[in-house]
């Protein structure tokens, strides 16, 4: 397979002022994520604090995660149907403008002690989430195909800002609740509202043109150039979409594609595995160091080690997917999936293994994610290209969802070397489906 260097940009993707256009929607998207995760991260830490207060029962402090996670699956294929129809920045605004709306419903339930308050407003703030995920796809709509990874990957990174501070949030909040004369607990989702709000308004305000209807002008042979601006004058509301090519970007259209396409099909594994793969661990890992008697504060150098794997590095490996190819930086993720799981599994307490294998766990996040979403970018037309990114997201935290869920079990049943035992064995199959990808060239 080719290398995204070997794949020439169509000339208008090496246009000045598509380039200009490019770096300023990847500049706003990536201070949308910035903003917008701060909010995110509230619900991580705060969450399930304001779940159990409202509800008087630790039981919901697990449900206020589930709702979340429940709402970022939910969304993910209107999100993407939206972007289809009306463009990445109708899409992405209105999501953060839901999750806007959820954290005013989370402060109401602080305030009135209401469980249905908090349940409705924990699926809306779940909104966030997907759209936190999904905008690392219209970084991607109009870069060239040898920086299409990198592009994608600077908005990945951005989220390191947001999961840092939002987490973090609940002492400031507690400051505002108190000016506010608010529940302790709500001042914090005042903070992610605000937040999330800005997001919306950043993309609503600034995110003009929109990337993806611009990229669907460009790639319309037959659309007439507008001589002032030089851009294809759009055809209709979606921006010179013709009509048939929206009722070809339906969902079933693009599972279709995916049963077509062996490289698009691989890249929707990769992504869905390795979600799994680093929820499934994630979840357990600060479980399996309290049992072996480590405090929170090394708990939290743990998780803060993984969360750098995840991000920190994300640029890097953009860059280099770049210039190797997406599938053989793919592979090399499951290679380091491979060697964490050694080290967790084998770790018996070891808090230097244990964060080391934690790390090594984002970073083979980090590979497969900016990997495989850059390959599936490259092998969807364009047509399909949103319905088939909401899908893959939506299957990617339904599946992710139920692997954490049955960790726990599954710990408790064989211990947590299993658990990291059966995290390679998922790493397995993406494997063998490049090793069938290989020798079908």
């Amino acid at each position: 397979m080719s290398t995204p260097q070997d794949i020439a940009p169509t000339p208008w993707q090496e246009q000045d002022r598509v380039r200009a256009v490019q770096k300023r929607t990847v500049r706003i998207l990536s201070a949308a994520q910035i903003v917008g995760g701060v909010g995110v991260g509230v619900s991580v830490s705060v969450g399930p604090l304001l779940a159990e207060s409202v509800a008087q029962s630790e039981t919901y402090a697990g449900l206020a995660r589930t709702a979340t996670t429940a709402g970022a699956a939910l969304v993910g294929i209107p999100l993407a149907l939206l972007a289809q129809r009306r463009g990445r920045r109708t899409s992405l605004g209105a999501g953060w403008l839901v999750a806007a709306a959820g954290g005013g419903l989370l402060i109401a339930s602080a305030v009135s002690r209401s469980i249905p308050l908090l349940i409705v407003g924990m699926l809306l703030f779940g909104v966030g989430s997907a759209t936190n995920q999904q905008s690392r796809y219209a970084a991607a709509d109009l870069a060239a195909p040898h920086r299409r990874a990198h592009a994608l990957s600077i908005v990945l990174w951005s989220t390191t800002i947001g999961s840092v501070i939002g987490p973090n949030l609940a002492d400031p909040g507690a400051a505002v609740a108190s000016a506010l004369h608010l529940p302790r607990l709500a001042g914090a989702f005042v903070l992610a509202t605000v937040c999330t709000a800005a997001a919306s308004a950043l993309l609503w305000g600034l995110m003009r043109p929109d990337p993806l209807t611009l990229s669907r002008r460009y790639q319309d042979a037959d659309a007439p150039v507008d001589k002032d601006t030089g851009i294809p004058a759009a055809q209709d509301e979606t921006g010179g979409q013709k009509k048939k090519d929206r009722q070809n970007g339906t969902v079933r259209a693009g599972l279709r594609h995916l049963r077509r396409t062996p490289q698009a099909a691989f890249a929707f594994v990769t992504i869905v595995v390795a979600h799994t793969v680093m929820a499934a661990v994630m979840t357990m890992t600060p479980v399996d160091m309290s049992d072996h008697g480590h405090g929170l504060t090394v708990v939290g150098v743990t998780i803060s080690g993984h969360l750098l794997g995840m991000y920190a590095f994300s640029p890097l490996v953009g860059r280099l997917s770049d210039r190797i190819g997406h599938m053989p930086t793919i592979v090399a993720g499951q290679t380091v999936f491979l060697v964490s799981a050694a080290l967790s599994g084998m770790g018996h307490g070891s808090v230097g293994m244990m964060m080391a294998g934690l790390f090594l766990l984002g970073l083979g996040w980090s590979f497969s994610l900016v990997a495989g979403s850059a390959m599936l970018s490259e092998t969807t037309p364009l047509a399909l290209l949103p319905g088939v990114q909401g899908t893959t997201d939506t299957a990617m935290n339904v599946v992710a969802a139920v692997g954490a869920g049955l960790a726990g079990p599954l710990m408790g049943w064989a211990g947590f070397g299993a658990l990291n035992a059966v995290a390679a064995v998922l790493v397995l199959p993406v494997l063998a489906f490049w090793a069938v990808l290989v020798r079908a060239r």
